[in-house]
């Protein structure tokens, strides 16, 4: 399987309030990323404007329905016309979601949970060396943010993504965002997780806000729709001092602000990274 080399840079998630912003002006990041599956098509404006994005940007494309955690195998007419963009946008790399989204017969749209069982394992390693075989290419997989876990789980999390990794030669897209949600619902320790990982195989890191629990609900949830809060930042900076620069990028889904807001949660990530590596360089 090919080798993905690191990439240090950073970046944003490209969303359609801010295309003209990276169409007009230069907007100073260094990649970004789009939804895979609102580019799978044959034409249309969107991917125009991608097209022309991309003579200015690498372009990570990110996947959010590949469902790798399916029993049934994945959709070939997907994994067709998803290589059918990467040929065409040439991608940075391509990711996806330690997840399951559907079943033969219906596709959830959401970023189901697996058992952390040997048995899960096999499937996931089967479906990704399998698209790893359709797209010629090693690929990414992100941890999910959980709310549950279930009663047959045989292994941490973080030992199911480290196993993954090694028997696939895929790489992890480390959501540290989603280590801190789910350490927070499960309670477990977000630092033994990122301790627990092959922080060799990460190649990006996201990076989000989230809604907090509440008394009326004890649960954090993964929203993507504010500023990343203090307790993430320090998890990163947690990171960062173990693996040094690595591509990182802000994740805005819903509420996305002005483009300035995010260029300055994105100012801050390059500073704390600055601040771990100066040691390093001294």
């Amino acid at each position: 399987m090919s080798v993905i080399e690191p990439f240090h840079g950073y970046g944003l998630g490209l969303r359609r309030t801010h295309y003209a912003d990276f169409l007009e002006t230069e907007v100073p990041v260094d990649f970004v990323e789009v939804i895979s599956e609102n580019y799978m098509v044959e034409g249309g404006k969107p991917l125009r404007i991608l097209e022309e994005i991309r003579a200015r940007h690498p372009v990570i494309l990110h996947g959010v329905s590949m469902s790798v955690g399916s029993a049934q195998g994945l959709d070939e007419d997907y994994l067709d016309r998803l290589a059918a963009l990467a040929r065409r946008i040439d991608p940075l790399w391509v990711s996806d979601h330690l997840c399951w989204t559907r079943t033969s017969a219906h596709n959830s749209h959401d970023l189901l949970p697996l058992p952390l069982t040997g048995e899960a394992l096999d499937v996931v390693c089967a479906n990704i060396d399998r698209a790893q075989e359709k797209l010629g290419r090693a690929m990414l997989f992100e941890n999910p943010s959980s709310y549950l876990t279930f009663p047959e789980d045989e292994m941490s999390e973080w030992a199911f993504l480290s196993e993954m990794a090694r028997r696939t030669g895929c790489y992890l897209l480390l959501d540290v965002n989603n280590v801190y949600v789910s350490a927070q619902n499960h309670g477990f320790s977000a630092s033994e997780y990122i301790a627990g990982l092959p922080l060799d195989r990460v190649r990006q890191i996201h990076l989000a806000g989230h809604t907090p629990a509440t008394e009326e609900r004890s649960l954090v949830i993964d929203t993507h729709d504010r500023e990343v809060c203090d307790e993430v930042w320090d998890l990163f900076r947690e990171v960062t001092a173990l693996m040094g620069p690595v591509a990182t990028m802000i994740e805005r889904d819903d509420a996305i602000p002005p483009l300035p807001e995010l260029l300055h949660e994105l100012d801050r990530a390059r500073m704390i990274v600055a601040a771990e590596d100066r040691p390093r360089s001294a």
